[in-house]
């Protein structure tokens, strides 16, 4: 039987659109991109690399066809500036907006700067995408705004109070994306990512997701540090799996509404570095690293579990990796990143 996105996609390849891609050279924005245009699809990327980064797009250039890469068109700009966000959503019919400063840690170092792309410029992109009249716009929430509301699996109706700043501003985004709808007739669909990982997330730097980072430290040998004991829990989502969710909803028709991205699995850290090590000791590659626990993180929840029932009613979602499929995708990617 085929499913909604296997249709979705066939639909597009004959009736080819344009796209923008907000955060087109970070790790998510990045994915969305090598998809759209294998489906010869006509994308266009705004991106100031703050987080994103040119060897990302370099590395989508290696993967498309020239003709394909041909249909890109990069803009480098901020979100922040108004003028950027009506330049690149000039002529576009679908918005996909992924551009922000996420990371919970780094919104606790520097709030001002994550409210400033994670509000002012969520806000300049709902302006110029409205004013504009594209089609859709979808765009990057978070499961840090559950809060810490104690119920699992998490379902969108219920919520709890903001853990850390960058849960604030994500929660904001979703204010804004309902009182545009309610004010000016503008459709939106919110995407509350949990624990997205895959090829070209970013292994380095303080702010580093845990798949990558603990993928990297094996690989070298440093030692793998756990916060707490280990029994904290993830629902992770392979970044497949929120490609499918982004085209999805930006074909869902007149809808404001927001929905849970996860697979609907939960796997502790302790479980999540097993898992790590044996899907290197698949691939041939050694890979062994101490185990150091400390204090639990300022910000971090306990425990993380998507219901994933709304976007599969509303918009046909169908996750297609497990965690451990998603391992089997990811890691080569880091094996081979790490031999570089």
């Amino acid at each position: 039987m085929t499913t909604r996105y296997e249709q979705v996609k066939a639909d597009l390849q004959s009736n080819p659109k344009t796209w923008l891609i907000t955060g087109v050279a970070g790790f998510i924005g990045s994915n969305l991109l090598e998809t759209l245009l294998k489906l010869d699809q006509t994308v266009v990327g705004l991106d100031n690399f703050a987080t994103g980064h040119q060897h990302n797009l370099d590395e989508v250039q290696g993967l498309v066809t020239e003709v394909q890469w041909q249909r890109f068109k990069f803009i480098e700009g901020d979100i922040r500036n108004l003028d950027d966000c009506n330049k690149a959503v000039s002529g576009v019919d679908y918005v996909l907006h992924q551009a922000a400063l996420g990371s919970v840690p780094r919104s606790i170092d520097n709030p001002i700067a994550t409210n400033q792309a994670n509000i002012d410029g969520f806000l300049n992109m709902l302006v110029a995408s409205k004013d504009e009249g594209v089609k859709s716009f979808t765009y990057a929430a978070s499961s840090s705004t559950y809060g810490d509301h104690p119920d699992l699996p998490k379902v969108e109706e219920n919520i709890g109070n903001p853990l850390s700043p960058y849960a604030v501003t994500k929660y904001v985004n979703e204010l804004y994306a309902s009182v545009f709808y309610r004010t000016y007739g503008f459709s939106s669909i919110g995407l509350r990512y949990f624990n997205v990982f895959g090829p070209r997330q970013d292994p380095n730097g303080a702010y580093a997701a845990v798949i990558p980072k603990w993928a990297a430290d094996l690989l070298k040998g440093s030692t793998i540090y756990i916060n707490g004991d280990g029994e904290t829990s993830r629902d992770f989502c392979y970044v497949g799996n929120a490609v499918q969710a982004n085209i999805l909803a930006a074909l869902t028709d007149n809808k404001s509404l927001v929905v849970n991205v996860a697979f609907g699995e939960r796997t502790t850290l302790n479980a999540l570095r097993e898992l790590i090590c044996q899907g290197f000791e698949s691939l041939g590659v050694s890979a062994y690293s101490d185990v150091v626990y400390r204090d639990f993180r300022s910000g971090d929840v306990r425990h993380s579990l998507a219901s994933i029932e709304k976007a599969t009613s509303e918009l046909g979602y169908e996750p297609q990796y497990n965690i451990k499929d998603g391992m089997k995708e990811a890691l080569p990617w880091y094996h081979k990143r790490m031999l570089k």
